[in-house]
């Protein structure tokens, strides 16, 4: 299934700033960036909840914001992709 997270962390102090790079990293691991704080994740039921557990031991609640949005598995007849930026296939061939 197509998850899109996105998150907000203050980032006023250093504590933040590196909560920040956490988080990203953590996201990047799982799937594309398609935003600064965006992320779209094709994951499975237990990949979703693994993400799910790590991002949230990494963030604080009073100060950050995660949101998880659960898009299925005909996610592509709900996406549109208006302006710069190419759009990319989730699930195509990815080189490194």
């Amino acid at each position: 299934m197509l998850v899109l997270i996105t998150y907000d962390v203050n980032t006023e102090d250093a504590a933040g700033r590196k909560r920040l790079r956490q988080i990203a990293k953590q996201c990047v691991n799982y799937g594309q960036r398609v935003q600064n704080s965006v992320f779209e994740c094709v994951l499975d039921a237990a990949q979703c909840k693994t993400l799910q557990n790590k991002l949230l031991s990494l963030m604080e609640d009073d100060k950050d914001s995660l949101r998880f949005y659960y898009l299925g598995n005909k996610y592509q007849t709900k996406i549109e992709h208006f302006g710069a930026k190419k759009s990319y296939e989730p699930e195509g061939v990815l080189m490194v």
